[in-house]
């Protein structure tokens, strides 16, 4: 029988304290304390699972650029409908657009840096109807 596994997505930072109140902010979620005192959990009921680290020497990644790929970053799913709503959240909490050099993000995708950096983007949710 396999061992019980699950993930977390660790986002490296200067303050994770700040950052996983962003998040949890943005993705209706709420943080506690990891087991490690530089770690701080933001979890949620809609499966959210992140946690922040603390990272004295973090330099955000330069997303988009020619001579960068986006590496990891995330999709926040939104229903189709509620795109420009979460917009305005996102920008309301902290978070900076992003222009895109290219279409390889799906259909109806906006692309934002988080406050310490991290690529991110609103998705609309597949078999959501416009509205």
């Amino acid at each position: 029988m396999p061992v019980e596994k699950t993930s977390v997505l660790v986002l490296d930072c200067a303050e994770p304290q700040e950052l996983a109140d962003f998040y949890a902010r943005l993705l209706g979620a709420e943080t506690r304390p990891g087991a490690d005192p530089d770690v701080v959990e933001v979890t949620g009921g809609q499966g959210v699972r992140l946690a922040v680290r603390r990272d004295e020497g973090h330099i955000p990644q330069s997303w988009p650029s020619p001579a960068d790929t986006r590496g990891v970053h995330l999709h926040i799913l939104v229903p189709r409908g509620d795109m420009d709503e979460a917009e305005r959240e996102a920008i309301g909490l902290g978070a900076r657009p992003v222009e895109a050099r290219d279409d390889e993000e799906p259909g109806d995708a906006r692309l934002y840096a988080d406050p310490a950096g991290h690529p991110f983007a609103l998705v609309a949710r597949e078999g959501d109807a416009a509205g």
